[in-house]
């Protein structure tokens, strides 16, 4: 049993605070029901005596938050090429309700946005797995959602930044030589403009 003030996760929607217990009639059965208050000032009723199989659980504690941080981190994981069971893959993950497994969720689709781009679909999985994980990560951090959503978007940048799946090829220019500098370059005789230049 939950009470009142309890900090919980509801598998798919996030994490949220239990702002009351209350008894319902609902079509002719009363039975006793968590009131969710949700973000974005969402309410979402769960009964009792489902809410263990349904998932509901206790927000992670700030120790689990890093350890999820640790997760964006990573390189991503291998995901099937094809669509439907790649998907059918990372709902099942999301649906488990775990941190760690939702988080990896997240990670492998910015990367896969980042390289190639996503479907319709597999957007609107990515917002709504970053939704339910910052959810959770700003009760469990005690801090705000624009922060949270900050230091994830910069914790998949940076790893996504170290784990690079399209490197710069060695023909693309990455220093920009100005015309000036040629024509300096050209008029020191010890200088081979074809070498320098390559």
């Amino acid at each position: 049993m939950f009470n009142v003030g309890d900090k919980v996760v509801y598998p798919m929607h996030g994490a949220g605070t239990i702002e009351a217990i209350e008894e319902k009639d609902i079509l002719g059965e009363k039975q006793a029901y968590y009131i969710i208050n949700m973000p974005g000032e969402v309410k979402c009723m769960v009964p009792t005596v489902k809410a263990e199989e349904i998932g509901v659980r206790d927000i992670i504690d700030k120790e689990t938050a890093g350890k999820v941080f640790k997760v964006l981190e990573q390189d991503s994981t291998d995901m099937s090429m094809n669509w439907n069971k790649r998907y059918r893959d990372n709902m099942d993950k999301m649906k488990s309700g775990d941190a760690y497994e939702i988080a990896d969720v997240v990670r492998n689709l910015s990367f896969k946005q980042k390289e190639k781009g996503l479907s319709t679909g597999e957007k609107k999985m990515l917002l709504n797995a970053k939704q339910i994980l910052v959810s959770e990560l700003t009760l469990a951090e005690h801090s705000t959602k624009d922060q949270v959503e900050e230091l994830v978007e910069n914790t998949i940048n940076t790893s996504y930044s170290e784990y690079c799946k399209n490197p710069i090829p060695n023909n693309v220019v990455k220093k920009f030589i100005s015309y000036d500098e040629v024509l300096e370059a050209n008029n020191d005789d010890d200088f081979n403009a074809t070498d320098e230049l390559q």
